[in-house]
């Protein structure tokens, strides 16, 4: 069974995307670009927003990923721009880099390092492990989802249970947005820096989330028996 293929990085130019790939395949990291669907017709957002290029490698070959890229970089760090805008940040600045390169992305991880080196604040091979795993355990972390949404879902689904057993067709709206907004919740995942895929959020909210796609469900199926229930003359 081949292994499971998951997104490495989004890029918008397909050029970019294909050079990556072929330096992940220099190093023996098979990789596959696919182009992901438009989330809406182009007619609305416009054929500038077209659809992301989804660069995506076996999950297990996540970190080796990361460090052939990182060095990739490194090797480019000469031809950088003397306006580049990393080159006017604090150290402090450049150590959240550091701290964050899946917020940053490799250029801007490896061209850091170096300037923390430059002026005396080294980065050595430990210290960098040490900060990845720090920064893989603050993303492991559930998020903390907002209440707002909670909310609006079991609303959506209990209006939708309402608009079923009058027999109104407001109420697959609301059933929509209830259903959505459950799924995200129960479960919607990331990806990890490491190819490691988590729930985004708790298990009390994702259990919120489950209540709220029962709720949707039983609306649904209220709305489809009373649709199909004989009508009085």
């Amino acid at each position: 069974m081949p292994p499971p293929y998951q997104t490495f990085q989004k890029f918008n130019d397909p050029d970019l995307a294909a050079a990556i790939a072929q330096q992940l395949q220099a190093k023996g990291i098979d990789s596959k670009i696919e182009n992901a669907p438009p989330l809406l017709d182009a007619t609305i957002i416009g054929d500038s927003l077209g659809s992301p290029i989804h660069l995506k490698i076996p999950a297990s070959q996540f970190t080796r990923a990361h460090a052939v890229m990182e060095e990739y970089y490194q090797s480019q760090l000469q031809n950088i721009d003397p306006d580049y805008y990393l080159l006017s940040f604090t150290n402090a600045e450049l150590l959240e880099v550091v701290q964050k390169p899946d917020e940053w992305g490799h250029l801007d991880y490896a061209l850091a390092k170096r300037l923390l080196n430059e002026r005396g604040q080294v980065i050595t091979p430990v210290k960098a492990d040490q900060l990845r795993q720090q920064r893989l355990s603050e993303l492991t972390r559930p998020e903390k989802a907002h209440p707002i949404p909670i909310i609006i879902g079991y609303a959506g689904t209990l209006i939708s249970l309402l608009g079923g057993l009058t027999g109104g067709f407001f109420g697959l709206w609301f059933n929509a947005g209830g259903l959505t907004l459950g799924y995200m919740l129960a479960f919607l995942k990331k990806t990890l820096p490491n190819g490691e895929k988590v729930y985004i959020y708790s298990p009390a909210e994702r259990r919120h989330g489950k209540i709220i796609l029962a709720l949707g469900a039983i609306g649904l199926i209220v709305w489809f028996l009373m649709l199909l229930r004989p009508r009085s003359e």
